[in-house]
């Protein structure tokens, strides 16, 4: 795999190593490693501090091993960064000084059409990023029933026309399977009316849904967080970047009860909870890209960065 085949932008890159705060001794984990954009920037800042790199994307760590391979204190890990209370546990550390995630799809994902991610492209339908999980697009358009599929086009994708869409599939995948993204694609748009066409790509939402459904991308977010809070040394940072409002809206409120001394219904007179905030909140708004970076890097333009700190 050539490096230059897997290109990513790293969103708001000044904002989230300012946000974390590097100490050139401390322990960094970056939980979705991508093409190192974000981890090149957090270990060059490190002398005798370390670099916990994770991703579940096979090229990913091949090519991030390559690019960073000039650093001796860099750990490379295959997995979910769900799974942080794991890795760590089985690294031996006992706390950590700074975790970035950015959970976007990446553009190598996205702009390569054997992965299957992107309507723009005709591929076959997989959408896996670990090929190593069962579960793909292809069993999710070709096996799930009406009523999951537009369960799953309307929770994930925020899609309006979520029944007209499954439908559809459903119609289509009686003559035969449905293979490909452009088939795929072609089916979305027959089942929207084609007035919505000009509002953005109709396909859009259905794509991101089916992916969320293929990666589990919202299955235990919540724990993993709040996994990652624990896991924080006093002072130490985590800074989560969003894409859509489904994300947005599960880091937030893990944030907000986290930073929240009581958490009992207002309608109590006294706190029984006795829930005591675990952390502070470093922006209170979330922070989204710059005018400059807007211009260069388009698919910034949805990006919103919250960072809290532990207290």
């Amino acid at each position: 795999m050539s490096d230059v085949s897997f290109e990513h932008t790293p969103v708001m890159l000044n904002e989230c190593i300012e946000g974390l705060n590097i100490k050139p001794n401390g322990i960094y984990v970056d939980g979705t490693l991508g093409g190192a954009g974000h981890s090149s920037h957090i270990v060059e800042k490190l002398t005798t501090g370390r670099l916990i790199a994770i991703d579940k994307d096979d090229t990913a760590l091949a090519v991030s091993k390559e690019r960073l391979s000039k650093y001796n204190n860099v750990t490379f890990v295959k997995s979910d960064f769900k799974q942080f209370k794991n890795i760590i546990n089985e690294l031996g550390l006992t706390g950590v000084d700074g975790i970035l995630l950015d959970l976007g799809v990446s553009s190598y994902q996205i702009d390569t059409p054997q992965r299957g991610f992107s309507y723009r492209f005709d591929g076959t339908l997989d959408m896996r990023m670990d090929y190593s999980q069962g579960i793909t697009a292809y069993d999710v358009v070709n096996t799930y029933s009406e009523s999951d599929l537009a369960r799953i086009i309307y929770t994930y994708g925020e899609e309006s026309f979520s029944r007209a869409i499954a439908k559809k599939i459903v119609e289509t995948r009686k003559s035969k399977p449905i293979s490909t993204t452009m088939e795929l694609k072609d089916i979305i748009e027959q089942a929207i009316p084609k007035k919505f066409h000009s509002q953005g790509s109709p396909c859009k939402k259905t794509f991101q849904a089916i992916r969320i459904e293929v990666n589990g991308e919202l299955d235990g977010l919540d724990l993993a967080l709040k996994d990652m809070v624990e896991g924080l040394n006093k002072g130490g940072r985590l800074a989560v970047i969003t894409f859509h409002s489904l994300e947005d809206r599960i880091v937030k409120n893990v944030f907000k009860e986290l930073s929240t001394d009581c958490i009992c219904d207002k309608s109590i007179p006294i706190c029984v909870c006795h829930h005591k905030a675990s952390v502070k909140l470093v922006n209170r708004k979330p922070i989204i890209a710059s005018n400059l970076e807007l211009k260069n890097n388009k698919r910034s333009s949805s990006a919103k960065l919250r960072i809290v700190e532990k207290i």
